[in-house]
């Protein structure tokens, strides 16, 4: 294969209209008669369906790379506004300079460092318009990107290291010379770590392309961006530049400040904006301050928030704030490509608590903890979830892959979810982090929901302490807002009041800040290791 073909070319836009690839890649959907149109549930194999209307995604066994994909969505005459646009700096990346300088980066890369097919590139910068470009040229010769957070200490990227065997540091790649096939590996990001060791999940263009063809299904002119481009969220939404020629602001300031992104949102007429719950909190509490910030932000139409729990609280107080915003949420995870479940519109941005439907090819079953048996729409247990969209496997890992995987394609997601009966997804919180007292199962996230509801209470987290009687108690820690008089006897009565006897809060820990990783999801073993020494150094 030559060059990278160019996004009108004839040949490679018919690869966008081929038929559709069977619903979750290893099995065909039951009979319609046999879903329920309603939540998409077929009682007769006990899993749900997604009920999203099918996307164009190429057969499965056709030699494509995610970029080919990706660029044969593009218009043949390419859109004049901008493909990328640093939101500090307002340098902006046409989309014709966008995919020359792909080509060109790629054509560099190969000749001058020799990356082919299956190198595994290590990617450690700062978020910039640079990085879509490298990506993408990384991808389309074949190479596998693994970005990580550039903030990490030297042990840490040799711990990353180890785990992914990169050729090259700093990546870059484009238009391939040899076929790049879809079950290929296009990158590996690593998971959070939060609750064990980190592990490379390894993603395929294939997997790429079932993410981002769901996302390219709307039509959005102008994204912001203010999400870490290493975090598997991220990292996909940044590679929806070519699918529906959006422009794409990049949030790149290395502090999150809300006053200033809701400034950048209506200095470059962002229809939507995409970030995690800490940064929500962030322009909230902005907004709250300065009334005047809302005006600015007319054309803002949606704001998906992911990557962590949203607190109902927060919800309200967005809603309350900008009236005229949907604000959707999403789940999923990095083995997963992302999000695989959010709301769509109005009706299901609506739903608080949820995350919205099953994405087009997904597959999802809700599975009893101990005895693994099915459930029907309702019943909480552990979501299972199949479809195009499932990582490859963690790399030189196969002991770790085979506990999350099974031989069926299904992936053990560890959360506690139930699927309602008009097939809304809930996520009620990790399986790992559920505190057991005294036999009861007392979710973290519903408590942490029910504190920032206090007015007084700023940020709230929940973990367990261990106890001789009861197994675990649960402890809370809480950031309060600026001059409130809180104390512990307060917090205690405020949630005894409005939960049943075994989710009741034991002990109170006022801290300055809630410990978060780059998602905005809270460091719970750091704050269990803080909790026993707290309640040691009262003893």
């Amino acid at each position: 294969m030559a060059a990278q073909p160019h996004p009108g070319d004839p040949a490679l836009h018919k690869c966008a209209q081929l038929a559709v690839a069977p619903i979750g890649e290893s099995s065909m959907p039951p009979p319609a008669a046999e879903v329920d149109p309603r939540s998409g549930y077929c009682a007769a194999t006990k899993t749900f369906h997604s009920l999203r209307a099918p996307l164009p995604l190429p057969p499965a066994d056709l030699p494509l790379s995610f970029p080919s994909f990706m660029f044969s969505l593009l218009p043949a005459a390419l859109p004049s506004r901008p493909a990328l646009v640093d939101a500090a700096t307002g340098e902006a990346v046409p989309f014709p300079a966008f995919l020359s300088g792909v080509r060109a980066l790629a054509t560099a890369l190969r000749a001058r460092l020799g990356i082919s097919r299956g190198d595994v590139a290590f990617v450690l910068a700062p978020p910039g318009v640079h990085v879509p470009v490298l990506y993408y040229a990384l991808m389309a010769v074949g190479a596998v990107v693994s970005p990580a957070n550039p903030t990490l200490t030297a042990g840490e990227i040799s711990g990353l290291v180890a785990l992914s065997g990169p050729s090259v540091a700093f990546a870059v790649k484009a238009t391939a010379d040899v076929v790049t096939h879809q079950s290929d590996p296009a990158a590996i990001l690593y998971s959070s770590g939060t609750t064990g060791r980190a592990k490379a999940v390894v993603l395929t263009h294939r997997n790429l392309m079932a993410s981002n063809a769901t996302r390219a299904a709307a039509t959005v002119d102008v994204l912001m961006l203010a999400v870490p481009l290493f975090h598997v969220y991220g990292f996909t939404f940044c590679l929806r530049v070519a699918p529906s020629a959006n422009t794409l602001v990049l949030h790149t300031a290395k502090r999150f400040d809300g006053r200033e992104v809701l400034a950048a949102v209506g200095r470059y007429g962002a229809t939507r904006l995409a970030l995690a719950p800490p940064a929500l909190l962030a322009i909230v509490r902005a907004a709250e301050e300065e009334e005047t910030l809302i005006a600015r932000v007319a054309t803002l139409q949606a704001v998906n928030c992911g990557g962590a729990p949203l607190a109902t609280e927060l919800f309200r107080r967005f809603l309350h704030k900008f009236p005229g915003v949907c604000l959707l949420q999403g789940y999923g995870l990095t083995e997963t490509t992302s999000g695989f479940c959010r709301a769509v519109g109005e009706e299901e941005s609506a739903q608080i608590g949820s995350v919205g439907r099953l994405s087009w090819g997904a597959q999802a079953k809700v599975v009893h903890p101990e005895t693994g048996v099915a459930l029907p729409p309702g019943v909480p247990g552990e979501l299972w979830v199949r479809g195009p969209f499932v990582m490859k496997g963690y790399a030189g890992d196969e002991d770790s892959t085979s506990k999350i995987l099974d031989s069926e394609g299904w992936l053990r997601t560890g959360d506690l979810c139930y699927i309602d009966k008009d097939g809304i997804v809930f996520v009620v919180d990790q399986l790992k982090e559920l505190i057991k007292y005294k036999g009861y199962q007392v979710p973290p996230a519903e408590l942490e929901s029910l504190l920032q509801t206090h007015p007084d209470i700023d940020e709230a987290a929940v973990v367990p302490y261990p106890d001789d009687q009861a197994g675990e108690l649960p402890v809370a820690f809480i950031v309060s807002c600026s001059g409130s008089n809180l104390h512990e006897a307060q917090i205690k009565e405020f949630v005894a009041k409005q939960v049943v006897h075994y989710k009741q809060i034991h002990h109170v820990f006022f801290v300055n800040s809630i410990p978060k990783n780059a998602a905005g999801k809270i460091l719970r073993m750091d704050l269990a290791k803080l909790t026993l020494q707290h309640i040691r150094s009262k003893l």
